[in-house]
């Protein structure tokens, strides 16, 4: 039950109590009144007569009531009256609740629809209420100044990621030029250019661990920019720029999907799509076989070694891998990255052990609800 509900249910409820106490209290006045104290009242359709006279002289058709028979009847009336009365006035206290609790309560929505609207990257909606200083304004006030701090905590992580990746990929740049300048010696023995490989090869690590993390902090912040992608044209793009290293693992694709436009970042759902299909193919076996689906959801599966169900949860942790999985030439962050992306474009994603052998994970993205001209 909402609160606006449950405020009006309090004002009817609240009012009915003082209308049944005001109307028992207005009976009990009335019980003790006594319009005659004893003897009775004649009425006829003849002229009233002045004073008051014995029974056995008034005409025979005369109606005589007693005194507590005008009683029973004067407290009758006035109790259904005053019950059909309470009733009517319930309805309009019960609209009148209405009324009032959505006004006492619209700064409150006000301040729940600039919440829904913020964003990592649209941290400029302000509630700004307008009213006396009351706990309402105060509450708004304190928010607002919450969104000052968040938007200046992002801009200073934003200028952080910024001057990160610049100072840690110019080093390894330089490296990699320095090892590649030392191997194109001629003069360079089996040793060095067998030394100068090996460096390459972590030079090569570290940069890829370094995007990882820059395209998992990126994510984390949120979309930056939001366009139409058709999801199943990403899906394509990668499988096909996939095709050389599942070649190089022995590893086939089995791909089937269907026109799926999603709202989001095109760099960072290929990234999603990418790692994917990137760690099922290296986490596979020789001959073995990439599942793609995309219908409602898409999945991806593969048929590597057998992943237990408890250690499922953690490969969606940076940096955690299996035990049979730490000779691959990941980073431990494909998942990771995977589930960062999902959510930032408001999607999900879970995972499951294959039959067999492997591992099966499914994304779900908000599809739009425009689709490709036939």
């Amino acid at each position: 039950m909402k609160l606006r509900t449950r405020l009006t249910a309090w004002y009817a409820g609240v009012f009915l109590i003082a209308g049944v106490a005001l109307i028992g209290l207005n009976y009990w006045l009335l019980a003790e009144w006594a319009p005659f104290n004893e003897g009775v009242v004649a009425a006829r359709a003849l002229p009233t007569y002045p004073d008051a006279i014995e029974v056995a002289q008034l005409p025979a058709d005369t109606l005589v009531i007693t005194a507590d028979q005008v009683k029973a009847s004067t407290m009758s009336t006035v109790l259904w009256q005053s019950i059909i009365a309470l009733l009517v006035a319930a309805v309009l206290a019960v609209w009148l609740g209405w009324v009032v609790a959505g006004r006492v309560l619209a700064p409150l929505h006000e301040i729940t629809s600039t919440a829904h609207r913020l964003e990592a990257t649209r941290l400029d909606q302000r509630i700004e209420l307008e009213g006396p200083p009351d706990e309402l304004k105060e509450l708004a006030d304190t928010f607002d100044g919450m969104l000052d701090r968040l938007a200046s905590s992002f801009d200073s992580q934003k200028r952080f990621v910024a001057n990160a990746s610049h100072e840690l990929r110019t080093p390894l740049a330089v490296q990699r030029t320095l090892i590649e300048v030392a191997l194109g010696d001629p003069g360079a023995t089996d040793e060095v250019r067998r030394l100068g490989a090996h460096l390459l090869d972590t030079n090569e690590r570290s940069e890829k661990l370094i995007d990882g993390l820059l395209l998992l902090a990126r994510s984390d912040r949120g979309l930056a920019t939001r366009g139409l992608v058709w999801l199943d044209e990403t899906v394509e793009d990668e499988v096909e720029s996939c095709v050389s290293l599942a070649a190089s693992k022995k590893v086939t694709f089995d791909v089937s999907v269907r026109p799926y436009l999603v709202e989001g970042d095109p760099v960072l759902l290929a990234q999603l799509v990418g790692n994917l299909l990137r760690n099922a193919v290296l986490y596979n076996k020789p001959g073995g076989t990439v599942s793609v689906r995309l219908d409602r959801d898409l999945v991806v599966s593969n048929t590597g070694p057998t992943v237990p169900a408890e250690a499922v949860p953690g490969l969606f942790e940076p940096f955690r891998r299996l035990r049979d999985r730490t000779g691959t030439a990941g980073s431990g962050l494909g998942l990771s990255i995977v589930q960062s992306v999902a959510r930032a474009h408001q999607g999900s994603v879970k995972a499951r052990p294959n039959g067999g052998g492997g591992l099966v994970v499914q994304v779900n993205l908000p599809e739009t609800g425009v689709r490709q001209p036939s």
